[in-house]
Order: C-alpha cells, then sequence, then structure tokens
C-alpha cells in the first residue's frame, strides 16, 4: 500500500542535544579508514584555521540517522521498515562538525512517491548547533521494497 502524500511536509520535533566528542571522531574516522590529521590532531586541525579537530563529513550520518528513526517509526506514516533498504544519503555543509559541538537534528519528509510498488521516502534532516545555527542538511532516500506476490 502506498504512502500518505499528505506527510510530505511533515516536520518532526528537534532530538536532544548530542555532545561531539573527540574520541567519538577519532573512532569514526578510524571506521572508514580516513586518516586525515585534522579528525585526530587538534594542532593539524588549527593549522587548517579550525578550533579543534574536526569530523568526517559523513560522521553526521550516525545522528540524522537516528533522528530519522522517528519518521519511520511514526505509525500513522505506516511505513514497513522490515522492508527499507537505504538507497541515497546527500550532504550540505555550512561548516565542518567540531568536537564539543552539540547538536540537534530536526527531520523533514520531503517526498513520498511510489514506483513499481515500492514506496520512496526522502527525508531532509536539518542539523544545528546550541546557538540554533544550521551545521549541515542531509537528505536520506530510503525504499521499502515492495511485497513479494504469494
Amino acid at each position: 500500500m502506498a504512502l500518505d502524500q499528505s506527510f510530505v511536509g511533515r516536520t518532526y520535533p528537534p532530538t536532544p542535544a548530542y555532545e561531539v566528542g573527540r574520541e567519538k571522531i577519532r573512532e569514526f574516522a578510524e571506521a572508514v579508514g580516513d586518516p586525515h590529521p585534522a579528525y585526530v590532531d587538534a594542532e593539524a586541525a588549527r593549522a587548517l584555521g579550525h578550533a579543534d579537530v574536526i569530523a568526517p563529513p559523513t560522521f553526521v550520518f550516525s545522528i540524522t540517522y537516528r533522528a530519522a528513526g522517528e519518521v519511520v517509526q511514526d505509525p500513522q506514516l505506516g511505513l514497513d521498515y522490515s522492508r527499507v533498504v537505504h538507497g541515497d544519503q546527500k550532504f550540505s555543509y555550512v561548516r565542518p562538525v567540531r568536537a564539543g559541538d552539540r547538536l540537534t537534528v530536526t527531520s523533514t519528509i520531503e517526498g513520498i512517491k511510489s514506483l513499481a510498488g515500492n514506496d520512496i521516502l526522502d527525508v531532509r534532516g536539518d542539523v544545528r548547533d546550541e546557538a540554533g545555527e544550521l551545521v549541515v542538511t542531509t537528505l536520506m532516500k530510503l525504499v521499502a521494497r515492495a511485497a513479494e506476490e504469494a
């Protein structure tokens, strides 16, 4: 059954603040195999004009994905999460994520469409710092695969 188009534009409340830690940045950089020194060495980051270590560009996925969980678990939306695959991810940065940032995410349903029986859901995540300034906007595409014919 196709998802309800009236959900397009629905915005969910911001998440609780997530404090970005140096160790989390280091662990993430190591996990994705990115050896850039600005991710682990404050002096290297300062040499590039940052006050502290910065996070790799895809770091915010971990918090925006968690925030999108509120969308996909919305019982009114009716998405069958057991059939969902991650279709695409985009990041549009205003500034890098830095150690010490306290970030919140506000998720908005940007689009819903059906294609060959699959539901495609576009979820925007606006990531803001403690001052309310936009840090990065993400766009996540989720595909709920069509149920197989019996």
